[in-house]
C-alpha cells in the first residue's frame, strides 16, 4: 500500500464527497458536462476509487466499516448524477420544442370532415323513394357472363341489337363470354330465376360501356333498374309508376313522358324523360333545346325474358324500366356536364 493510498483512506470524508458531487452535479450545465463529472467523480482517478485502493492496508476492523462507507457514498453520487442527467434531458427536450414549434395562427382554411359522394348520396335517396312505394332493393355481380347481360334478354349472340350497348369484353374463359356488365338488367333476370313472382324490385348499380365522355355521358356510370311482375299488370301502371316516381323525386313541377323507343328486353318499349330541371322546359344546352331530358328506358317485359326464366308469360305479365342514377344527380343538382361527377373538383363537389 502506497503513502498515497493511505492518505487518501484516513482523510476520506463521505458526507463531503457527496455533497461535493452534488454541487458539481448543479453546476453541471449540459448533458456533456455532466458526461464529465461523471468521469472525474467515479472514474479511475476519483476520489472514491482512490479509497477504495486504500481498503487493502487498513486494520480488517476498519476495513467492512469503510468499505459500507464507500459503497454507501458512491451510491449517493451515482443517484444524485442520474437526477440531474434527468432534469438536463428535460430541459433539452424543452428547448428543443420551443425552437421547433410551429405557428399555425396564420392557418385560415381548417380541415372539414368529408361527406358521401353526391352519386351515392343520390342512390341512396332513390332507393328510399322507391321502397317507399312498396320496392324491395336488390343487387347484383358488376362482372357478368354473356348469358345474363345478353341472351336471356332476349339479344342472342350476332344479333344486331348488342351493338347499342358498345360492351367492354374481360379476357376471361371463351372470348367475349365475360363482361362488364353493360347495364343493370342482368339482376332482373338473376331474380327471376331466384324468386317466383310477385316481384317489385329495384336493382342500383355500377354500370360501364365504352361511351365517349360528353354533358350527358360517361364510360363508368350508375344505374337503377325496376321490376315488376304480378298478374293484370299493364302499360299503364308502367306510366302511372314513372309519373309518381318524378313527382316524389324531382318535385311536382316536374314531369315525365314516354315515347316510342325498342328494347329487345321489353315489348312495348318506351324512353322515359322528364322536364329538364335546369331550364325548366324552355329549351338549353344540356337538353338540346328540347326541354326535355332523356333518363331512361322502359316497357313491358318480352315473354321470351320470361322464357329465358321459366316465368309463364300466359299467367304473369310485368314491366322493366332503367334510368342512370348519375343523369338523376345531374338533373337534380342542375348541373349542365355530367364529366364533374368524375373530375372529383373539390370546389364543385362542396357545392352539391
Amino acid at each position: 500500500m502506497t503513502g498515497a493510498d493511505r492518505h487518501a483512506s484516513d482523510a476520506f470524508d463521505p458526507a463531503g464527497t457527496v455533497a461535493r458531487a452534488r454541487q458539481a452535479a448543479a453546476d453541471a450545465g449540459s448533458l456533456e458536462a455532466l458526461g464529465e463529472l461523471r468521469g472525474v467523480l467515479l472514474g479511475k482517478r476519483g476520489e472514491l476509487v482512490r479509497a477504495q485502493r486504500a481498503l487493502g492496508g487498513v486494520a480488517p476492523e476498519e476495513r467492512r466499516r469503510l468499505g459500507e462507507q464507500i459503497n454507501s457514498a458512491r451510491a449517493e453520487v451515482e443517484e444524485v448524477l442520474a437526477a440531474r442527467q434527468g432534469q438536463l434531458r428535460a430541459e433539452e427536450r424543452a428547448r428543443r420544442l420551443a425552437e421547433e414549434r410551429l405557428d399555425l395562427t396564420e392557418v385560415v382554411d381548417v380541415p372539414r370532415r368529408g361527406r358521401v359522394h353526391v352519386v351515392e348520396r343520390t342512390r341512396r335517396q332513390l332507393e328510399d323513394v322507391f321502397v317507399g312505394m312498396g320496392f324491395a332493393v336488390v343487387e347484383g355481380p358488376e362482372v357478368e357472363d354473356d348469358w345474363h347481360n345478353f341472351e336471356a334478354l332476349n339479344m342472342p349472340i350476332a344479333h344486331p341489337a348488342r351493338g347499342m350497348w358498345d360492351t367492354l369484353y374481360l379476357e376471361l374463359g371463351p372470348p367475349e363470354s365475360v363482361v362488364l356488365r353493360t347495364h343493370t338488367s342482368p339482376v332482373q333476370i338473376r331474380l327471376m330465376q331466384r324468386e317466383r313472382p310477385p316481384v317489385y324490385a329495384v336493382m342500383p348499380g355500377r354500370c360501364y360501356r365504352r361511351d365517349t365522355p360528353d354533358a350527358r355521358h360517361i364510360p363508368i356510370f350508375h344505374q337503377i333498374e325496376g321490376l315488376v311482375v304480378d298478374k293484370g299488370i299493364s302499360f299503364s301502371d308502367l306510366a302511372g309508376t314513372i309519373e309518381t316516381f318524378t313527382g316524389a323525386y324531382f318535385g311536382t313541377d316536374i314531369h315525365s313522358r314516354l315515347r316510342p323507343s325498342f328494347f329487345p328486353f321489353t315489348e312495348p318499349s318506351a324512353e322515359y324523360e322528364i322536364t329538364c330541371t335546369i331550364c325548366r322546359g324552355a329549351g338549353c344546352r344540356t337538353c338540346s333545346q328540347t326541354g326535355w331530358i332523356e333518363l331512361g328506358g322502359c316497357g313491358m317485359v318480352d315473354p321470351a325474358v320470361f322464357a329465358a326464366v321459366g316465368v309463364d308469360p300466359e299467367e304473369w305479365t310485368g314491366f322493366a324500366f332503367g334510368f342512370g342514377i348519375d343523369r338523376c344527380a345531374q338533373m337534380r343538382h342542375q348541373l349542365p356536364d355530367m364529366r364533374v361527377l368524375l373530375e372529383n373538383d373539390v370546389r364543385v363537389l362542396e357545392q352539391l
